[in-house]
């Protein structure tokens, strides 16, 4: 038999350093935490960092697609549901698209004589099927955009919304199986406001977007 020969106790780390390469390590997990895991995952930017570093927008979007297939799936259910009762059943013809809020989307109505109206800019989109794409518009508090989009035939999801500074998502409207809309989109804050769109149509889309306004820079997010 060996008998392990016993280390000094002046070799051992004291009580006061391990808590304190604990409590080091808590420090640097939290701020990994924080500046990091929270913006990249669920676009939650405390500190400022995840959007200097590009994660919060990456995070708004997981957040915003992941909150897309919850509809998606609870459409799909309801779909099912309906196709399983008897035929006898008086089927109520399907809800118009949600249109967006009065204050923030206004249809403009047909002028007495057609005029051509000029746009600042044109952005084409092309979605493989079940394949989404963002466009935003950099905007100040109160500011208006005039917009056009349309497909080239196959319908999509859409979900105009905005975000900004402390404001992760604020909704101005969304809306299944449509293939145009047009109106003006009036900015609540100061930030970047816009559509998502989702092709769940099975077959490849192409989305033509039309703006001009008060807006100062246009961004695409695929």
């Amino acid at each position: 038999m060996f008998n392990a020969e016993r280390p000094d106790p002046s070799e051992l780390p004291s009580t006061g350093s391990l808590l304190k390469s604990t409590g080091i390590a808590a420090v640097i997990a939290s701020a990994l935490l924080v500046t990091t895991v929270l913006p990249a995952e669920y676009g939650v930017d405390p500190t400022g960092v995840g959007s200097l570093l590009g994660l919060t927008e990456m995070g708004r979007i997981k957040m915003q697609l992941a909150e897309e297939a919850k509809a998606d799936a609870a459409a799909d259910v309801a779909a099912s549901q309906g196709a399983a009762q008897p035929s006898t059943n008086v089927v109520p013809p399907a809800a118009p698209a949600e249109a967006l809020p009065a204050a923030a989307v206004q249809p403009t109505p047909a002028p007495s004589a057609p005029q051509a109206q000029t746009w600042s800019d044109t952005t084409t989109v092309n979605l493989a099927p079940d394949d989404g794409y963002e466009v935003k518009l950099v905007m100040e508090k109160g500011v208006t955009a005039r917009f056009e989009w349309f497909t080239n035939g196959p319908k999509v999801n859409y979900d105009t919304h905005g975000d900004g500074a402390g404001i992760n998502y604020h909704g101005y409207g969304k809306g299944t199986n449509v293939d145009r809309q047009e109106g003006e989109l009036t900015a609540a804050f100061s930030g970047s406001h816009g559509w998502f769109w989702r092709n769940r149509s099975g077959q490849p889309v192409t989305i033509t977007l039309r703006t001009s306004g008060d807006y100062t820079d246009l961004k695409q997010y695929d």
